[in-house]
């Protein structure tokens, strides 16, 4: 089983001016993967907030899996991907690439979204935007590998061509 955290990034949301329908999608999404919701939390669009919730997750050592939605776009405000590359150990750039091809199936703008993923310690950390049409797209798009990336973080994952020749 897996541990989850879900950092909801919005002014709005964080005021209760807003309902998170975010957080339900990636939820709905990842259960098919056996999770634990260990962390879920609502935080206003400022870097320093989001990137010190992303540290204290990852640093506890309770999360494998940290998901954030929303602040991944162009406005001024949208810093989430700026406050995990900000604490990062490792940028997995194939995440977010994936994320913006499967979305651009679907709409030509979600070449505008700066989705990422990156590793802190153990952590393998997703930044998915905010609507919650896009977060179901974006974990449609990832779903199949997040297990193993967790797995190889865990340090679970002995010899990754090995397992990939007999389709696991």
């Amino acid at each position: 089983m897996f541990s989850v955290g879900i950092l909801t990034v919005s002014d709005k949301g964080s005021r209760g001016e807003r309902e998170d329908l975010s957080s339900g999608a990636i939820k709905d999404s990842l259960a098919p993967l056996n999770l634990n919701i260990v962390r879920q939390d609502i935080v206003p669009d400022e870097k320093d907030r989001i990137a010190q919730r992303l540290t204290d997750w990852a640093d506890s050592g309770e999360v494998d899996l940290i998901v954030t939605t929303g602040g991944t776009g162009l406005a001024p405000r949208d810093v989430t991907p700026d406050a995990t590359l900000s604490i990062m150990d490792k940028e997995v750039p194939g995440f977010g690439e994936a994320i913006r091809a499967y979305g651009m199936t679907k709409v030509p703008t979600a070449i505008l979204s700066r989705s990422l993923a990156a590793i802190r310690k153990r952590t393998l950390i997703i930044n998915l935007p905010g609507s919650p049409k896009a977060v179901t797209e974006g974990l449609e798009a990832i779903i199949k590998a997040l297990p193993h990336a967790i797995e190889t973080l865990r340090g679970e994952v002995q010899n990754c061509a090995i397992e990939e020749s007999q389709g696991i």
